[in-house]
């Protein structure tokens, strides 16, 4: 049976590969044989053990994770690492570096702001986050407790390109929205973090990736599930995980792997978003992205209908609902910075996105 499937743009919960959404339907009630779904499994129990394990290799696989890291899966989402970072990572007397790009890097910011010192090394605010800095290894504290940036800002659509180097304090990342989209080196990093629900699977599970050295770093007198060292010697299992969402996890790592890795899925990326950017660049103004080029997202496409004119909004309201109408869903920019926004991740197909960029063509042509 052949479902209808709109080509869904929504920033997330976002698409999932056809293939895997058709695995996770032919084992949902009797998988592998158990007479039991993976939804009513024990995670503990030995075909668990197996799914758990084959993400977390994976994982490692695509990353090229050496084993002076920790492969976490755990809940709460990027919302809840914006305090467990600080509660863990903060050495009193250490100002944080912060890298400031757009509203997910202004939520950590909120949550330093409860009782850690912070230190401003970069805030976009005053160009409103419309590219990303090019920052020297000098702009980093050497006194630091962490740097901290957000990879990806889903909402101002800009990405970094080059990751700064921090030297000997860690860099730690949110790539909740373009983790694995492209390659990347590990080492940099001190720890990266990723709520599954762009590019990796359902929402439910968030991925951290920690240097075991910084796992060990916070207090033991930390509320135990707020302590990195809990759910790395459990396993991620000191308590019931997302075990479904780990599962589905796992399946889509496969995919990627299938895909030609992480270099294949960038290459796959880069001409997704290149079909949208085109069509906003030769409309000779009609659309505009307010992005620096150099800074512009392959995951979120961001733009404006005449920006400036009095037309702009009621443009925009009828883009939406003209879309919507032939299959071209989530396209609302978000309720913060309005417009319009293509978020258009891994498993998000080409064929979408040249079907918006003929969209684009049509309704400009009708609305010049």
């Amino acid at each position: 049976m052949k479902y209808q499937r709109a080509f869904n743009f929504s920033a997330g919960p976002a698409n999932l590969p056809e293939s895997v959404l058709e695995k996770v339907r032919d084992e949902l009630l009797n998988y592998k044989g158990t007479g039991m779904s993976v939804m009513e499994m024990s995670h503990r129990s030995k075909p668990y053990d197996e799914i758990h394990a084959n993400a977390i290799a994976n994982l490692r696989k695509l990353l090229g994770i050496s084993d002076q890291y920790e492969v976490l899966f755990l809940q709460g989402g990027a919302s809840l690492q914006f305090a467990m970072v600080p509660m863990n990572l903060y050495i009193q007397g250490k100002p944080v570096d912060m890298v400031h790009t757009g509203n997910w890097t202004e939520m950590p910011i909120k949550e330093l702001k409860k009782g850690f010192e912070m230190r401003s090394v970069y805030s976009g605010e005053v160009d409103k986050f419309a590219k990303i800095p090019t920052l020297l290894d000098s702009a980093f504290s050497p006194n630091a407790s962490y740097a901290y940036l957000c990879s990806n800002n889903t909402i101002e659509g800009t990405q970094f390109k080059v990751f700064p180097k921090t030297g000997s304090v860690p860099l730690i990342a949110d790539m909740s929205s373009d983790f694995l989209s492209k390659p990347f080196d590990m080492n940099q990093f001190g720890m990266v973090f990723a709520g599954a629900q762009k590019n990796l699977g359902p929402a439910g599970v968030t991925v951290v990736i920690i240097r075991k050295d910084l796992v060990e770093r916070g207090s033991d007198k930390l509320p135990t599930m707020m302590q990195y060292r809990t759910h790395a010697k459990g396993d991620s299992r000191y308590n019931t995980p997302p075990s479904f969402g780990i599962y589905v996890c796992g399946l889509v790592l496969e995919w990627i792997l299938e895909q030609g890795g992480l270099v294949g899925i960038e290459k796959q990326n880069e001409k997704k978003a290149q079909v949208l950017y085109t069509a906003i660049d030769e409309s000779q103004g009609f659309y505009h992205c307010p992005v620096e080029k150099n800074s512009r997202s392959l995951m979120n496409v961001v733009w404006r209908i005449k920006p400036g004119s009095p037309d702009c909004e009621k443009l925009e309201e009828a883009f939406v609902k003209e879309a919507k109408a032939v299959g071209l869903s989530e396209l609302k920019g978000h309720r913060l910075v309005g417009g319009l926004r293509a978020s258009i991740y891994n498993a998000h197909p080409l064929e979408g996105t040249q079907a918006l960029a003929e969209f684009m063509r049509g309704f400009m042509k009708k609305n010049s």
